[in-house]
């Protein structure tokens, strides 16, 4: 990992504009990483840029810099229309504005110029260098990659992450599995680049925004990912002042009126597959809209609250989006069930214990059966079970309902009694709920031989001698 390191320091030395990218959605780990590489490499002279193409959430809004970060951005300022001159010459430019639009008139001394003489593009980009943090795949940069994928394939990219399922698409990889958060493998590099430039990088600041990734991602020192190392470096950070109690409030103890109406609406849709050893929710736009909750309200229920279930070994939340697209997070509760797994199904990854995912989910009932479906089938291969099995047999909608009814049933029994309602309450069956899933530019008037420019204004005319 040293050498890796030190190259990822010699190409960030060589680079003069930086373009950071968290992967999306946002959570801790990925603003910490980004934000604190962000305050360092402004430290050490850069030009630096932090994209990403969801808002950060409400509970993150306290991290240093946060407002730094961009919502939108350009791969180039110019664009460059370039006209063929090889079957016409040149002989004058004329421009014209008409409210809104800029006209270009060009008058060819000899032959004619054509549609087919006219190209367009982009200018070259601003950046010289790209840095993904806590992102396995580009695809987890959202439109950003999805509307210019021919960035990433043109600038030199680093990729610093800890995810099991990483791809390895940089030119420097900085990936190790072992790293409890992402933000955890940026204390040895930023005391590396300390140490080349002679400079005290860390500060306050940046030691909260790391201590924020650990903090998250381990979900407090709880999760099976916390290793001595994790302890190591968060002693460290918080030796240089990183603010933990700060963290601690904001994420774990402050929870809006609306998160709380939400979490009651999950925990209400809650399923359960006692022979599969699966629990699942659903959350819908409905739920959304009724509870006035945001997206990122649902974070932190599936830790906090559904992983508690007795007897279960993966936990499902699934999250329907506005776009017709479905997410999922996926837990398990011991190391012998590996949830990346799941999630790759679908087009995701993750950790062992911790995944998620994202799917088309144009009817997001029809998807939920599909991946409750596929889930099953996951498990009944991993514990040796037969692949048939009866939904309204196994599943159980609402566990604190059935857990009542199977409780007033067992005591009906035992009284023993003739009354019709006691028989038909001891009889009843549990229905489930289960609804599954060129070549001359005209480079502002550039003449030949000439390599001087000049631009063009609205108005004039330009006469090209040869």
């Amino acid at each position: 990992m040293e050498k890796v390191r030190k190259q990822i320091v010699e190409m960030v030395k060589r680079s003069k504009s930086i373009l950071l990218m968290p992967s999306a959605p946002v959570d801790g780990d990925s603003l910490g990483s980004s934000l604190a590489l962000y305050l360092a490499f402004k430290k050490l002279g850069k030009q630096v840029t932090v994209v990403c193409a969801d808002p950060v959430p409400d509970s993150f809004q306290f991290l240093p810099t946060t407002k730094v970060i961009n919502h939108e951005f350009q791969t180039s300022n110019d664009f460059i229309v370039t006209l063929d001159c090889a079957k016409a010459k040149l002989k004058t430019i004329e421009t014209k504005l008409e409210q809104d639009k800029f006209n270009i008139i060009i008058t060819a001394k000899s032959g004619q110029f054509t549609e087919s003489d006219v190209s367009f593009n982009h200018g070259p980009s601003k950046y010289d260098l790209i840095i993904t943090v806590d992102t396995g795949d580009l695809i987890q940069l959202g439109r950003f990659y999805e509307d210019n994928p021919e960035l990433f394939s043109s600038i030199p990219l680093i990729n610093i992450d800890h995810h099991a399922s990483n791809d390895f698409f940089g030119k420097i990889n900085y990936v190790d599995v072992m790293s409890s958060a992402t933000t955890e493998l940026l204390i040895p590099l930023i005391h590396d680049f300390e140490e080349d430039s002679g400079m005290d990088l860390m500060d306050e600041d940046i030691a909260t925004l790391l201590l924020a990734g650990i903090i998250t991602d381990t979900g407090s020192f709880q999760n099976a990912n916390t290793t001595p190392r994790s302890f190591a470096a968060s002693a460290l950070l918080v030796k240089h002042g990183a603010r933990q109690q700060e963290i601690i409030h904001h994420v774990f103890k402050t929870k809006h009126l609306s998160t709380l109406k939400l979490w009651g609406r999950i925990l209400s849709h809650i399923k359960v597959d006692q022979k599969h050893k699966f629990v699942w929710s659903t959350i819908t736009r409905k739920d959304f809209d009724e509870t006035g909750a945001a997206d990122d309200e649902t974070g932190g229920i599936i830790d906090e609250l559904l992983t508690n279930a007795p007897g279960t070994e993966v936990v499902l939340l699934l999250k329907e989006k506005a776009e017709g697209v479905a997410s999922g997070s996926l837990r398990s509760t011991t190391p012998a069930v590996d949830v990346s797994q799941i999630a790759e199904m679908f087009g995701g990854g993750g950790h062992v214990q911790a995944s998620g995912f994202k799917t088309p989910a144009p009817d997001f009932a029809e998807t939920e059966k599909m991946i409750v479906d596929k889930i099953r089938e996951f498990q009944a291969k991993r514990l040796g079970l037969s692949a048939a099995y009866n939904d309204d047999s196994e599943t159980e909608s609402n566990s604190t309902e059935v857990t009542e009814k199977k409780e007033d049933s067992q005591k009906e029994n035992k009284k023993k009694t003739t009354k019709k309602s006691s028989t038909k309450l001891a009889e009843r069956e549990e229905n489930s709920e289960d609804t599954s899933f060129t070549d001359t530019v005209i480079k502002k008037a550039k003449s030949k031989g000439d390599s001087k420019t000049f631009e063009l204004e609205p108005g004039f005319t330009y006469k090209f001698e040869d």
